[in-house]
Order: C-alpha cells, then structure tokens, then sequence
C-alpha cells in the first residue's frame, strides 16, 4: 500500500492516478487506513495533492555522543597542570549511592506478599495465597535515610597507635606479619611502611606505566629483621610483595644486653653518610624516622644516629644495615687488637671494668694500642657544630657566682680520684677521727667492714 502511495504522490503520476483510482476505488478505500482517508475529496473521490518539502532531520546532540561519565568527567576534573600545583586532590572519586541497597524482591510501595517470592509457598498444611497488607509509613523514610549515609564521605580514622609518621598516610603504619611460608609462619613478626611512592616508566607500546613502589621493613624486635622493595600496579599487591618479600631476607643482628648496638660505628652507602653511637640504657631513639622504625622492629632501644649528605630513604635503609651487620663483639674486638677490652659506666663509678680479653698472647705495650673511637669508627670523624659559649657568660654576674663556687667546683673529680685510690672518700683528718667518715655507698661500706674484720 505504501508503494501505491509514493506513485500517487509523485509528480509525474497526477493523472495516471486520478484513472487508477477512479477505476479501483471499493479496493483502494478499503485498503486506506483511516489516516488517509482524510487526503480523499468526498465530492470526486480523487486524493488532494500538497507539495512536500523534505528536510534532513538528526535527533542527535552532544548529551547523547556520551556517557553521563564522560559529561561529568569534563566538567569536574582538573587538567594536568592544575594537579601538579596541588589542585583538584579530591576530585574523581567516585561518590556514586546504590539505589538496589534496601530494596527486596517483592517489596515495594504496595506491601504484597508474593508465595514463592517474599514468602514461602507452603507454610505447614496451608497453602499460602497472595494478599495484600496495609502500607508502611517508613519505609521510603528508611531508604531516605540509607541512601543519604551512602553519599556522605568520611575520612579513615585510626586510633594513635596504628599511625604513620604523618597522619594516615602509608609510611610509618603497620601491615602485619609476612604471609606463611609452606609450614613456617611468622608468629610475633611486624611489618611496617618506610616508603610508599607512585612511579612511572616508559614502555614501548604501553607508553607510561604506572607501578606502586613500596619499602618495607619486618622484624620479631628480639634481633631478626629483614627488609624488602616490592613494585606492583596494584597499592595492595605492591605492599603484600614487599611484606612476604622482606619476610624472606631475614638477616640476625647482634645487639648489647638487647638494648643497643656494641660500639659506635661509622656507615656509607652511595653519597648517604650515617655516624651511629651507642647509648646508655633509657636514653632512647634520637635518630632518623626510618632508622627509629628499624630499631622498633629490631629490638634496639637505645641509639643516637646522625645522618649527613643525601636522604634518600633506600640509601638510609641500606647503609644502616650494612652498618649493623658489619658491626663487631667484643671478644672480636679483642682478638684483633690483641689487648683487653675495658668499658667505663656510670653504675661502677666509670670504673675499668674488663668485658673481653683476647684468646691468643696479650700486648702490654699502651703506646701500640689504638684509640678505641677511632679503630671503630675507621677514621672517620662525625662534623659537630662549633659551640659558642651563652651571652651571660660575659655578664659581672657570671663572674661572681664563679668565684663563689671556685672552692668546690672540682669537688666531684675529687671525690673519683680518692673512690679509685682509696676506695672511699676521706681526708688526712680520716685516720685520726674515723667517727667523721661520710656515709658511703653498700658496696663500700661492707669492704671496708670487711678489710677491719680480717
């Protein structure tokens, strides 16, 4: 019927179809759909002829070309320029709400219960049939309310324990211990982040790759640790690579009465320089973040490190480990130099005290003896700060508050020499008063009772 149409319409078939339709008109009328009845003249029967004027419509636009994503991506995203000057930070996260989450089959706005959908067919002997329960009022307040927590974006808390060195960034936080190996797991291990960093190289077809590159460090905190770099697309196969990894090179380190190293030492690892000494016990970890996260995970506790020239953190990791493994006891120590090693503390009054003594013969001449910083140390000496002395010091009131103590300002050196000499402290008035002896320590009090007694 529609080919008939087009040769009716057309020009060059005007009087070709006034004949065919008054010829055939019972069947052309009946074939004529009502719409077109209204192009017949009911006087002559013959169909009116309008001129038609065609025009190329596209019911296409620029909203349709896209996705919705798209659309909002070009509005809300930042250029690149914008994110190296730090704009944009927290634009393109997704905040999409899923409008499925409190919805269930079968229940809508009609509160229906549906046998087979949201209710069983059958509930013992009874057959349920499907009837409709009267309207909850609270329903769409719920989903309001659902749907409202989801747009809502909140910020990942962690309690003070569980931070990084800054905030909730990745370094510095624990990522517990390295996955199991066969039948060895790594029970009292702990894993943390030294460095967390994204980073690029140049592919050939892939153009610029991107990888997450992480350093981490794993220790039990009684001598083993080990650490490892792990690289991967992926912020969460990168950091479980570098964890199992570093579970993996554990090394052992020795350490003094498990709370420092035993003896200061100096350390180098490309144009990174580290000078470590050895601290008395609660004196704690003044030292680099990265190194104090080593130390945490080793089990030193006590430590003073200076770091000079670059601070490259893979250099500091490096150096310092290198530092600890090449580090030597004191029977080592000892049977190099061939001398007795002596230690001076606090607690014995920075008396000599012998801690190792060399297996093979002994030398006795001191002028041979190395000095005891500079052997460990190899020469080299950490750059100090020249100290100034304070303003005050040129004051008149300086002055005098020096003159009045002038008398007792060596008092404390005296009392060590008369300690190492005699044993305790007395004068030449001792022997002749013995009631006017100062109080002395136990340990003394009980040799000299002793000496009396023999």
């Amino acid at each position: 019927m529609m080919s008939m149409l087009k040769q009716l319409l057309s020009p060059k078939s005007i009087n070709i179809a006034q004949s065919v339709v008054s010829i055939k008109r019972p069947d052309f009328l009946k074939d004529c759909t009502r719409c077109y009845r209204t192009l017949i003249v009911p006087q002559t029967g013959v169909l009116q002829f309008q001129s038609v004027c065609v025009q190329q419509v596209r019911h296409e636009s620029f909203f349709k070309k896209h996705t919705a994503e798209h659309i909002w991506k070009s509005v809300t995203s930042v250029s690149n320029a914008g994110k190296k000057r730090g704009r944009g930070k927290g634009a393109g996260k997704k905040r999409a709400k899923n409008l499925n989450r409190g919805q269930v089959i079968g229940v809508g706005v009609d509160n229906i219960i549906w046998p087979g959908l949201n209710a069983p067919i059958i509930k013992g002997r009874d057959l349920i049939k499907r009837t409709k329960l009267p309207p909850d009022p609270e329903r769409q307040a719920r989903l309001v309310k659902l749907r409202d927590s989801m747009g809502t974006f909140k910020m990942l808390r962690l309690s003070p324990t569980e931070r990084g060195w800054s905030g909730s960034k990745m370094p510095g936080r624990s990522i517990g211990p390295p996955d199991s190996i066969n039948e060895y797991d790594f029970d009292g291990f702990d894993t943390k982040v030294l460095e967390f960093k994204t980073v690029f190289c140049m592919k050939a077809n892939a153009g610029r790759y991107r990888r997450i590159s992480v350093v981490t460090v794993t220790g039990n905190k009684n001598g083993l640790a080990g650490f490892a770099l792990g690289k991967a697309a992926d912020s969460r196969a990168a950091l479980r690579r570098a964890k199992n990894r570093a579970g993996q090179k554990l090394m052992y380190i020795e350490r003094y009465n498990n709370h420092t190293v035993y003896h200061d030492f100096f350390t180098q690892f490309c144009n990174t320089r580290i000078f470590v000494e050895k601290r008395p016990e609660g004196y704690g970890l003044i030292c680099h973040r990265a190194i104090k996260t080593i130390c945490e995970m080793i089990g030193i506790k006590d430590l003073y490190a200076k770091v000079e020239g670059s601070t490259n953190l893979q250099n500091i990791v490096k150096a310092f480990f290198l530092g600890l493994l090449k580090q030597k006891t004191h029977q080592q120590l000892a049977d190099e130099t061939n001398y007795h090693l002596v230690e001076f503390r606090k607690e014995n009054d920075f008396l000599p005290v012998i801690v190792a003594s060399p297996k093979g013969p002994v030398k006795t001449d001191p002028k041979e003896a190395p000095d005891f910083l500079q052997y460990v140390m190899e020469n080299k000496v950490r750059l100090r700060k020249k100290k100034y002395l304070p303003f005050y010091t040129k004051k008149t009131h300086w002055y005098i508050k020096e003159k009045k103590i002038e008398t007792v300002r060596n008092m404390d050196k005296a009392k060590y020499n008369l300690l190492a000499e005699y044993g305790e402290i007395r004068s030449f008035l001792t022997d002749k008063y013995p009631e006017c002896r100062p109080v002395q320590k136990k340990s003394f009090v009980k040799q000299i009772d002793e000496d009396e007694n023999q």
